[in-house]
């Protein structure tokens, strides 16, 4: 045998199952509102966390990621609850989820990626003080059973079974195939940190990597100062991402998110246009020369950070001052921030740096989390 195929069938020994790790997750594409949904599916609500599939057999559990890269050790509370409550035998696809401790009634992503730690005595630590959780949302396989070929609605069906008698923090995510109640869950639930609807065919297979179920996310626009950029990886003439930043009720800029999908022409004209804007630190509003007591809780990125991620992925920024407005595109926020990156619309030359405040963003329902959560056991 091929040595790939060596290693599948020892990895099948091991596991006692036909679906073994690494999978990929199937995947959704993005359309733009219900309309564009055309066949028969079932909706769920779009959880904002770590997408993973879990593998369990006997006390063996493996935790998977978007990447294929185990996070096993990462959420050691997640490998207990899965123990506790999955079926002796499994692979289930869902999301690893941080109830926010200080409200108790949404999601935390902030805190959620802080439990990515390389020191295991602070992945300890966190698992106690932040515990997480994880939403399943369908089955690969059950028993010495694979589920990969059987229709979605199938599928479905198996997984209520197999998490009947699962208690927090382990939850079966909520379906419907009324689209009436799937919008209702589209504005409600963002008001508790989710992320939008996803429509799932109920005849598809389960295809890795595939994009075969549809994902419906908010879309906004904002009008937002241009604080500051950093340069591309390609050399330091050319625009990497720009900084955005709105001002808040104590008239204090706060950083809410980057802006970074340029063509490289574009780049390179952008670095020359923000070249008169360059600020020396002293007259920055993210000037952290300042006393950490002075900032009023402001959230500003910091002059020379790395990324926890990626160690080698450079942060710092260069400062400009903040002249110039412009209009981006983004589906929601987390805290004070834009949960991913927001596109460019169009520079705002009417606007000035002032009006751009908080006050112009739409503000999400406010709904408990704790209803998302039961809604799947209903």
């Amino acid at each position: 045998m091929a040595p790939k195929a060596e290693r599948d069938a020892d990895l099948r020994t091991t596991w006692g199952m036909p679906v073994v790790p690494p999978v990929s997750p199937m995947l959704a594409k993005p359309v733009k509102d219900f309309s564009a949904v055309k066949v028969d599916v079932l909706y769920e609500p779009k959880w904002d966390g770590f997408r993973s599939i879990i593998f369990r057999s006997g006390d063996l559990v493996e935790i998977g990621s978007r990447n294929e890269k185990p996070m096993t050790r990462y959420f050691p509370d997640v490998v207990e609850a899965v123990l506790a409550n999955f079926p002796d035998k499994c692979v289930i696809d869902g999301e690893i989820v941080l109830i926010s401790p200080d409200s108790g009634d949404r999601l935390d992503f902030d805190l959620l990626q802080q439990r990515i730690h390389p020191a295991a005595s602070r992945v300890k630590k966190l698992a106690a003080e932040t515990p997480a959780s994880f939403v399943a949302f369908d089955l690969l396989a059950l028993g010495e059973e694979s589920f990969l070929d059987k229709p979605f609605a199938e599928r479905r069906a198996a997984l209520e079974q197999a998490l009947a008698g699962a208690e927090a923090p382990i939850h079966l995510t909520a379906a419907t195939a009324d689209r009436d109640v799937a919008k209702g869950w589209f504005t409600q639930f963002e008001g508790a940190g989710l992320d939008g609807v996803i429509a799932k065919p109920v005849d598809i297979a389960y295809e890795a990597d595939k994009r075969l179920m549809f994902k419906i996310k908010h879309e906004r626009t904002a009008d937002c100062v241009v604080a500051g950029y950093r340069v591309h990886k390609s050399g330091p003439d050319a625009i990497g991402s720009l900084l955005l930043g709105l001002y808040g009720e104590d008239g204090k800029l706060a950083s809410v998110g980057v802006i970074g999908a340029f063509p490289m022409a574009r780049r390179k004209e952008l670095f020359e246009e923000l070249q008169p804007l360059v600020a020396e630190w002293d007259e920055h509003p993210w000037n952290w020369a300042a006393p950490a007591e002075d900032s009023g809780g402001v959230r500003t990125p910091r002059s020379s950070e790395y990324s926890r991620w990626n160690n080698q992925k450079d942060l710092s920024f260069v400062p400009l001052r903040p002249e110039r407005v412009v209009e981006v595109r983004y589906d929601h926020m987390e805290g004070t921030r834009f949960r991913h990156t927001a596109q460019f619309v169009r520079w705002r030359e009417d606007r000035t740096p002032e009006s751009c405040t908080f006050d112009q963003l739409d503000e999400p329902v406010s709904y408990d989390l704790a209803d998302v959560l039961s809604a799947g056991s209903d």
